[in-house]
């Protein structure tokens, strides 16, 4: 029982530390004649007597939670019967996972074995006791440590410097998460690409014209061997993207020309909400849209021209994913423009410029670096999208740069390898990751030009 409420226990014995440490620090600021006498301030002495004891509590409670599988699965493993320890450690496992089953109440638990029965009841009281244990030596270091850090305070301990020193650690522990997360993604995307790439020729998969990732499950089925020519769906995802892109960077650019130097502020507090709210509608809403509105209005559109329409066209998912992305584009595009330093505009004034020449040759440019961010985001974010492709594109990895044809993207192929009884390490599964590896490098080139285009610039006006 008191496993269940040791954390809140550890917070509140800490926040006691804090006040606790201030308290002291400030009685022996008065005897020593002031708080210009001690070394630090009342309050760094109460987060340091805190954090001594918070800190190794909950390092004893994450190392415990770690182990705490092994360390207890192995006990009842080493306690099973002699018959047990012949099998292998999958079916060992097996054998493990039937025993928590059973001891936490789980489908079939009447019907286990006595041995099983039995051991699921040793598995209850180990657990149970083991919990109880680390929630003893948590609440005694805690206590200890922090009475410690109370009789330790005096006018000459750095306080400061050490309540520094953590948080800095801690910075750089969350900075390290951020780079190694990242870092565990790409070498785990690259891991199984390469193992793809053992079956399907790279030079196949770059410039294959055909994608048919159809992988039968018997070699005596129709469709043993599949096409993995990645060309057609790259193809789909830069049509779509770029037709969102013609829609979304003309007017998000110039709406948020318009709201940052055109627009009066009363008229911008309300329109620059408003037209946020497009970011914040979900993607299956525009996929709904889509299908339901725009699709069938540009195909009786071009049926009534004479021209031939598909149900599910790229224009459709284009023309709406543009709509989706113009808030990216003109929220952070006029953030930048307004930011720009007023002593710029009137200098063009005074020199005679127009409104329009000041935009054109000094806010516009000045304001490059941030409007290039915004239309990178807003391309990543239309290279990634799915939804709408799913629901206005199709399905279907047709090489085609006729935007009224039905296309598909990579986002789209990678949730459909993935989905459905598959092999893991089959071919058409181990695509998806191909395909996200190859996106990766696309995103990575892009972020690249980016950074060069706007380092050239800053270079000239900085």
């Amino acid at each position: 029982m008191l496993y269940t409420f040791i954390l809140p226990c550890i917070l509140l014995l800490a926040a006691g530390a804090f006040f606790l440490g201030k308290q002291r620090a400030s009685a022996v600021a008065e005897f020593s004649g002031g708080i210009r006498e001690m070394h630090s301030l009342p309050v760094h002495y109460g987060v340091f007597t805190a954090m001594n004891c918070l800190i190794p509590a909950l390092v004893i409670f994450a190392a415990y939670r770690f182990s705490e599988t092994w360390l207890i699965g192995s006990m009842i493993i080493d306690a099973l019967p002699e018959e047990f320890r012949q099998l292998t450690t999958n079916e060992l496992s097996l054998v493990l996972n039937e025993i928590k089953n059973v001891a936490f109440g789980g489908f079939g638990a009447e019907s286990a074995s006595p041995t099983i029965q039995a051991a699921a009841e040793s598995y209850r009281t180990s657990l149970a006791s083991a919990r109880q244990l680390v929630s003893v030596v948590m609440l005694v270091c805690a206590a200890v440590l922090a009475a410690l850090a109370l009789r330790s305070i005096d006018k000459n301990l750095r306080a400061r410097n050490l309540v520094e020193k953590v948080a800095l650690s801690f910075l750089i522990a969350c900075a390290a998460v951020a780079i190694f997360t990242t870092l565990g993604i790409v070498f785990s995307v690259v891991f199984e690409a390469i193992i793809f790439f053992k079956s399907v020729p790279l030079s196949n998969f770059l410039f294959g014209l055909d994608w048919s990732p159809q992988i039968a499950m018997r070699a005596d089925q129709a469709g043993s061997s599949g096409a993995f020519g990645a060309v057609p769906v790259f193809v789909g995802t830069f049509l779509i993207a770029g037709i969102a892109m013609l829609v979304a960077i003309p007017v998000g650019l110039c709406s948020a020309i318009y709201l940052s130097e055109y627009a009066s502020s009363r008229l911008r507090t309300w329109a620059k909400p408003t037209l946020e709210i497009l970011a914040g509608i979900p993607t299956v809403v525009y996929g709904f849209f889509a299908a339901l509105t725009v699709a069938p209005l540009i195909r009786n559109a071009g049926e009534a021209v004479g021209l031939t329409v598909a149900s599910e066209s790229a224009l459709a998912a284009g023309l709406v994913m543009g709509v989706m992305i113009i808030p990216f584009v003109s929220s952070l595009s006029d953030d930048v423009i307004h930011a720009v330093p007023q002593a710029m505009r009137d200098g063009s004034f005074g020199l005679g410029a127009t409104r329009f020449e000041t935009i054109r040759h000094v806010i516009i440019p000045a304001a490059l670096p941030g409007i290039v961010g915004s239309i990178l985001l807003a391309v990543s974010r239309a290279v990634g999208e799915t939804m709408i492709v799913v629901m206005a594109a199709g399905l279907s990895a047709n090489l085609s740069f006729n935007p009224l044809t039905a296309v598909t993207t990579v986002t789209v192929q990678i949730v459909t390898l993935l989905v459905g009884d598959q092999e893991f390490d089959s071919p058409k599964t181990l695509a998806a990751f191909a395909l996200g590896l190859l996106l990766f490098v696309f995103t990575l080139i892009l972020n690249i030009i980016a950074l060069r285009v706007v380092r050239r610039y800053r270079e000239q006006y900085e």
